[in-house]
């Protein structure tokens, strides 16, 4: 008997590469079944991309060599502790028992080798030890890795341009170092503030500190702008300091001038006189004017420049103007400065301008951690404020990297501008499966998701990169 049959009736092969194509539609409504699976699944998927980047920076190696290690002693290292908080914060919590939500987290524990990862209570006790010692090694970290990235990513800027801000952290308990100053939110409340540094051109943190809720001083500001200079990178030969007028007194212009350092100081303590004939337009229809002079305050060892910007005041609306006003003075709106640099008051003042950028920064680093306050003790938050400013820095490291992979794909266009929230979404949120397959664990990616190729393309940069490394360990 002979039966008929299509010819090549073999099934095709099952694509594994990205097809938008492939699958079926899916019916799930309120009498779907629901099972459980024996595969481990991580909505962290991304992290396998922060584990390359760590390798290729050497990050075990420069925080071996700078940390300094409390007088606590724990069974998984000083390494994996620390790191166990960065993975954290990485993540997107920015509190300790947080980590009751993660314990189980296949990526974290295959990370750290671990069934499970500590208690929440561990890594409080853990953070319980940590002073301001370890604060001051964790920059030194900071400072080694700043070094491996800019070579690594090719970047030397020799001039580079640094915004100096405080902010205001609000305490709602008893916290040590708390003080009632300027707190524009919670008037009233006691508080920290920090003092934070960036850079404009990679928009990292460069130095910074935690402190009491006082006004800074003129020589809390000096010390600053002094401790900077150990922190630059190496290819860098110039930099511009940027301020507010918290920053503005004698004791910060010598600092600045000492170091070498070109500045503009914002100033609401001195007044200047400026001649009246010299004031200027830079365009027709600018309604700005600008003037300079040299000046010398009182208490100042030399004279400084001050440059200044005008704006006509406008009357309300509501408010009729009965009569003049008595002096030409009371008619504008000033914004003065101090600064060492040459050039037009106005190209000055733009300069100055663009450091509005840095409130996005601060704001931004408040939410990945700084406002959290883990512990009663102001030493252990001022170490608390170290980690959370290094998991900032790993974020803007590894999405640099994501820019430079390939600056003309769609996913990646803008990446090292992008907030740290939306990267989180692209490059980290990513759901994965964790198998065993001939002796070895994989992770394995979806390839419905969109994102999947970008990421590969990511992971095969960064795998280059880790060559580079071993050839050159080698050489």
């Amino acid at each position: 008997m002979v039966k008929k049959q299509k010819k090549n009736s073999r099934k095709s092969r099952a694509s594994k590469q990205f097809n938008l194509a492939c699958g079926r539609a899916r019916k799930i409504n309120a009498s779907t079944e629901v099972e459980t699976c024996s595969e481990q699944l991580s909505p962290f998927g991304g992290l396998l991309g922060l584990i390359k980047f760590l390798d290729i920076i050497d990050f075990k190696k420069h925080f071996e060599e700078a940390y300094i290690a409390p007088s606590r002693e724990t069974k998984l290292g000083d390494y994996a502790m620390v790191l166990g908080i960065l993975g954290l914060m990485f993540i997107g919590f920015n509190r300790i028992w947080h980590f009751v939500y993660i314990g189980l987290e296949p990526m974290l524990c295959g990370i750290f080798n671990v069934k499970r990862l500590p208690v929440a209570s561990t890594y409080w006790r853990y953070l319980d030890s940590l002073q301001i010692n370890q604060a001051q090694a964790l920059l030194s970290i900071m400072k080694r890795l700043r070094e491996q990235v800019w070579k690594k990513c090719r970047i030397n800027y020799s001039r580079i341009t640094i915004d100096i801000d405080t902010t205001v952290e609000t305490i709602y308990g008893n916290q040590q170092g708390g003080r009632k100053g300027h707190n524009t939110k919670h008037r009233g409340k006691k508080g920290y503030r920090p003092v934070l540094c960036f850079i404009e051109q990679t928009r990292e943190y460069i130095y910074g500190k935690l402190r009491k809720g006082e006004t800074m001083s003129g020589e809390e500001t000096a010390k600053v702008i002094c401790a900077l200079k150990s922190h630059l990178p190496s290819c860098v030969q110039e930099v511009l300091l940027r301020a507010d007028a918290e920053f503005m007194s004698w004791l910060s212009v010598k600092a600045a001038m000492d170091e070498g350092y070109d500045f503009i100081f914002a100033n609401k303590q001195c007044e200047p006189s400026f001649d009246s004939t010299a004031w200027y337009r830079p365009r027709p229809k600018e309604e700005a004017e600008f003037n300079s002079c040299l000046y010398q305050p009182i208490g100042w060892q030399r004279p400084c420049r001050f440059v200044v910007m005008r704006i006509l005041r406008k009357p309300d609306k509501d408010e009729k103007q009965v009569q003049r006003e008595l002096f030409e003075e009371d008619q504008y709106v000033y914004r003065i400065f101090c600064t060492n640099l040459n050039g037009k008051a106005h190209d000055v003042i733009e300069n100055y301008d663009k450091r509005a950028d840095v409130e996005n920064l601060v704001g931004e680093a408040k939410r990945e951690g700084l406002d959290a306050i883990p512990s009663g003790k102001f030493k252990n938050n001022y170490a608390f404020f170290q980690i959370a400013m290094l998991a900032y820095n790993l974020w803007r490291y590894f999405k640099i990297l994501a820019h430079i992979c390939d600056s003309k794909a769609k996913h990646f266009t803008g990446m090292k501008d992008h907030t740290i929230r939306i990267a989180r979404l692209k490059l980290l949120m990513i759901a994965a499966k964790l198998v065993r397959s001939g002796n070895r664990d994989k992770v394995k990616y979806s390839i419905h998701d969109a994102r999947t190729p970008a990421l590969f393309k990511l992971y095969e940069f960064l795998d280059r990169l880790r060559f580079e490394k071993y050839q050159e360990c080698k050489a």
